[in-house]
């Protein structure tokens, strides 16, 4: 379709903007400069709202005081937020007229930056829309095992889920207690007269069954969870499906090396290694956070906070090496009568400085001369403000993830409750 040199108008919103059809094509923006390059009426709705060809007038439903100002930006080069107007809301006219965050000016971009690291960085990324080639009952099992408050079902597996992480986190911290070792201990000499028996028998059976069950119950969810997702990849690399992997393996890895040694349980705890396996199981607390709406927001928060984390570990790493090496110096390289040897070195000194600052104070080590007490008191300031200054970014994160993961929660209730109703 030729325009020639007729006057083209672009109607945005009710709002009119014309100029000559031959300036279309040097726009840069890339949707006004493929409609000129269009041959017939059909691509160029494809592009626009609608065309009026005998004014050769284009519709456009858009924001036109979003637009006013992309237009500016053509006419002086510099590219700004609409005042009053969501940042996402101007970005996504921006797409669509062709132009790029980088377009934007480094202050605005710097907000578009913050809106966006906000609103779309998820400790538990969403799910995709549903693709077209899904089976439904495929789509629905997938967010019954992803989403807990997605149905009844969801909410019923939920609970099972959350029992059995309770029921092993108990048997495991009952298996150090005294009594219960002084249990195994009996049975294995209950049945010492055989010692086959015995190296069978070893340790209670009802904790080994209850363990076995739990961990058949965690194994059987996740392999459904992997087997129901949809990009198998993102599944493996997701923090909480790693967590539980590190979590289920250690049992899988005991029994492994019990069926090719052939020693009995008690020997095996006896390693180091085995022992520290065992003591992984305890990552099964974090499980909860599938759940909790809590831990998933302390995750959030973690996950966007990351840079003032380690802002605050450079600040107390800073403050470490200096006040560490002038106690050091005042407490035991000064005076060569009496050294106070908790500060013997610059190492030794950074333990005293870290629960200075951090204001716990254990009473393990301490200063003696003048000089240290009064680095001492300035230590404990200078922590308490090093400490409150990225507290207060880290806090008002937490306030925003707790809200946006409330909404989320509300929005899958109302859901479940119009699932109930029909």
């Amino acid at each position: 379709m030729k325009f020639g040199s007729r006057l083209c108008t672009l109607n945005v919103g009710g709002r009119r903007f014309s100029f000559p059809a031959d300036l279309m094509k040097h726009l840069p923006l890339s949707r006004l400069s493929r409609l000129h390059g269009c041959g017939s009426e059909s691509e160029l709705l494809e592009l626009c709202d609608d065309y009026d060809q005998d004014r050769n007038e284009f519709f456009f439903d858009r924001h036109s005081e979003a637009f006013s100002f992309i237009m500016l930006y053509i006419q002086h080069g510099k590219l700004r937020f609409v005042p009053h107007m969501c940042e996402l809301s101007f970005y996504n006219e921006m797409l669509y007229w062709g132009l790029e965050s980088s377009d934007l000016q480094p202050c605005c971009q710097r907000r578009l930056d913050d809106c966006l690291s906000d609103c779309f960085v998820h400790f538990f990324p969403e799910e995709e829309q549903q693709k077209p080639e899904d089976p439904h009952w495929l789509e629905r099992m997938r967010r019954t095992f992803e989403e807990p408050t997605s149905s009844l079902v969801a909410q019923i597996l939920t609970s099972v889920s959350m029992l059995f992480v309770v029921i092993s986190i108990v048997m495991l911290c009952a298996s150090t207690l005294p009594d219960w070792k002084a249990e195994e201990t009996m049975d294995q000499h209950r049945f010492s007269r055989d010692p086959r028996r015995a190296e069978e028998e070893m340790g209670t059976r009802e904790s080994r069954i209850i363990e076995a069950v739990c961990i058949g119950w965690f194994t059987a969810e996740c392999v459904v969870r992997f087997l129901v997702s949809r990009d198998k990849c993102e599944f493996i690399r997701r923090p909480l499906n790693i967590i539980d992997l590190l979590a289920i393996m250690p049992y899988y890895v005991s029994v492994t090396m019990t069926m090719l040694t052939g020693e009995n349980s008690q020997l095996q705890r006896a390693g180091i290694t085995l022992r520290v396996l065992r003591m992984l199981r305890v990552f099964w607390v974090i499980k909860l956070a599938r759940h909790f709406l809590g831990l998933q927001t302390l995750g959030l928060t973690l996950r966007r906070c990351y840079r003032e984390m380690v802002m605050l570990l450079i600040f107390i790493c800073v403050a470490m090496a200096i006040f560490s090496a002038l106690a050091q110096l005042l407490e035991h390289g000064l005076d060569l009568e009496t050294r106070n040897q908790d500060y013997a070195s610059i190492p030794a000194a950074c333990w005293w400085v870290i629960i200075s600052m951090t204001t716990v104070g254990y009473g393990d080590m301490y200063p003696v001369t003048v000089a240290g007490r009064v680095l001492g008191g300035v230590c404990v300031v200078s922590g308490i403000v090093l400490l409150a200054l990225p507290i207060t970014f880290i806090y008002h994160s937490f306030v925003q993830c707790y809200h946006e993961l409330k909404v989320r929660s509300v929005r899958c209730s109302h859901s479940l409750s119009a699932e109930l109703v029909n």
